[in-house]
């Protein structure tokens, strides 16, 4: 992060947090919203699509935030490297809210919810049948009892490193897409 940051002076590099941690709380709601479906989507699929739908939408909606950033707090001019530092801290600070949501929701909501609608799924006729026909048998009992063992940091931290992970990498893109080196935005 450092070689993205160095040309900046402090202001800058005050604003540029300021924004990404706005964008980041924005981009919280959007992947909590999409937790929220994927847990009821467990139930009725219709919400299912919907977690997909909003996830998908997650690179989108930093592309865009990141173009408000340059146009309206750039003036229309932003580099590749402010760009691509913008989209990381977004990425981290929305998966940090992102994190202590599914801390919140493993610890007291949850109950073992997800553990035992995964189950079901598995233990269903159809479950059973797509299992046998891949030979994953072994695997899925191996992968329910590692979800068993984990307590809610697991999951929330797991959740941040996809997160902060992903950012890096969709941060290439974004910021290849948005920057500009001449201002080109009527206001």
């Amino acid at each position: 992060m450092y070689l993205c940051t160095r040309n900046m002076s402090p202001q800058e590099y005050i604003q540029l947090k300021a924004f990404a941690r706005q964008d980041g709380a924005l981009l919280s709601l959007l992947w909590i919203g999409g937790f929220a479906c994927y847990i009821l989507g467990l139930a009725n699929p219709t919400m299912g699509m919907l977690a997909l739908l909003l996830i998908v939408a997650s690179p989108f909606f930093a592309a865009s935030r990141l173009r408000h950033f340059r146009d309206y707090a750039r003036e229309g001019i932003i580099t590749f490297r402010r760009g691509y530092a913008y989209t990381v801290l977004t990425f981290f600070y929305g998966g940090l809210l992102l994190a202590v949501a599914m801390f919140v929701y493993f610890n007291f909501i949850d109950q073992g919810y997800l553990l035992g609608k995964l189950t079901d799924a598995m233990n269903s006729a159809e479950g059973k049948t797509v299992i046998q026909a891949y030979g994953m048998g072994d695997q899925m009992e191996e992968g329910l009892r590692e979800l068993a063992d984990m307590r809610p940091i697991d999951y929330a931290l797991n959740m941040l490193t996809i997160n902060i992970t992903t950012g890096f990498l969709l941060g290439l893109p974004i910021a290849a897409f948005m920057q500009r080196k001449t201002a080109n935005v009527k206001h």
